[in-house]
């Protein structure tokens, strides 16, 4: 039996178990410890990062993007990506904005507040600081400070900003809430990877946490109806039954998506290609400054290219009024032949991997 190693409280863990589970795929969870993300992590797979899956063959694997693309080749029915392409990228696409956009407002609501950011130090301080020898206040103040500083403080998170921050998360509520009140899940009577990638963002942080809970319980029932529903989902019980092309009620969160996470991953490839170690960005009008460059974002974005310039003309025929009437074909295209340079990208997700805000550059 494969073995995933994380937390209960980890935003991609919670997608990488909730894909698991709708998959029917036995899992044994494995909680971290502090030795295992700061030793035996980076030594089995290249990054402090979780989760991380051990397969029964010895092999390790991390990233939750590539590890379902395998997985999905070893269990292919049924299918987590739609047949038809046109849906499949974008899946693709809301997969990405969950995975790199809204980290930001789900790290912000997690540790800007101190209704959770005290609960939430108690946690993983627990959790991984078991092995550590210290005071338990010790620990749990550590750890509320360096989430804080790492993931708010350092990721443009500033007063100026802030509104902004948080209108991401409640835009998303507003836009999803008709979407899942009309159907179970976002493309029909099953989930598909557009519901397994918002599962990250949505499941263990904006629904479990007290702050951003509150808010999704009290806005949006429906979209907290809808995180259980996936949470609850599996292959052996649930309709293949998908909608045919692309439903209207996804453009206008679509439209969010290029004006929010591919004008960032713009910002910041330009930042990356100029030899830049931090970068600001103006989204929706608002300003952010002195933000990390991340090489892996520069390889989501030639992902993205690399798959839709994949498309046959039939599928781009279907696909591009969406993306030009959602204004996403531009900013997806703006940039000529990015290349992220990460060296490793055939072998992911085996090999070493390549930590989101890696130092390395090449």
């Amino acid at each position: 039996m494969l073995k995933v190693y994380g937390l209960k409280v980890s935003y991609f863990t919670g997608k990488l178990e909730a894909y698991l589970r709708c998959k029917d795929i036995p899992y044994e969870f494995c909680p971290m410890t502090a030795q295992d993300f700061m030793r035996t992590i980076p030594e089995k797979t290249g990054a402090m990062q979780m989760p991380a899956v051990e397969l029964p063959d010895g092999r390790w694997m991390t990233d939750t993007s590539p590890m379902i693309d395998w997985f999905e080749t070893q269990h292919p029915t049924p299918p987590i990506l739609p047949e038809d392409p046109a849906q499949a990228f974008i899946c693709r696409l809301i997969e990405d904005y969950a995975d790199e956009w809204l980290w930001r407002p789900a790290m912000h609501y997690r540790w800007s507040y101190p209704l959770s950011s005290k609960l939430l130090a108690r946690q993983i301080s627990d959790a991984m600081g078991r092995d550590i020898k210290a005071p338990g206040f010790l620990k749990r103040w550590r750890t509320e400070k360096r989430q804080k500083y790492n993931f708010v403080t350092r990721d443009g998170v500033t007063p100026e900003t802030r509104a902004h921050v948080e209108g991401s998360y409640l835009r998303l509520l507003d836009l999803l809430e008709p979407i899942v009140q009309a159907r179970p899940f976002l493309l029909g009577e099953r989930p598909t990877l557009a519901d397994i990638g918002l599962m990250g963002p949505l499941f263990r942080h904006c629904a479990m946490d007290p702050v951003p809970g509150i808010i999704m319980r009290e806005t949006a029932p429906g979209v907290m109806a809808w995180v259980y529903r996936v949470w609850n989902a599996r292959a052996s019980r649930t309709s293949c039954t998908l909608v045919s092309g692309i439903p209207g009620d996804l453009l206008p969160l679509l439209r969010e998506l290029g004006e929010t996470h591919l004008e960032a991953l713009n910002a910041n490839a330009i930042a990356w290609q100029a030899g830049a170690t931090r970068h600001g960005m103006t989204i929706q009008g608002t300003v952010y400054r002195d933000i990390q460059v991340s090489q892996y974002r520069v390889w989501c974005l030639e992902v993205l290219q690399t798959r839709y310039r994949a498309l046959d003309d039939a599928a781009r025929e279907a696909l591009d009024p969406v993306l030009q009437s959602t204004g996403i074909l531009e900013p997806l295209l703006r940039l000529p032949d990015v290349e992220s340079q990460y060296a490793n990208a055939e072998s992911a997700p085996f090999g070493k991997s390549l930590p989101v805000f890696a130092e390395v550059r090449n």
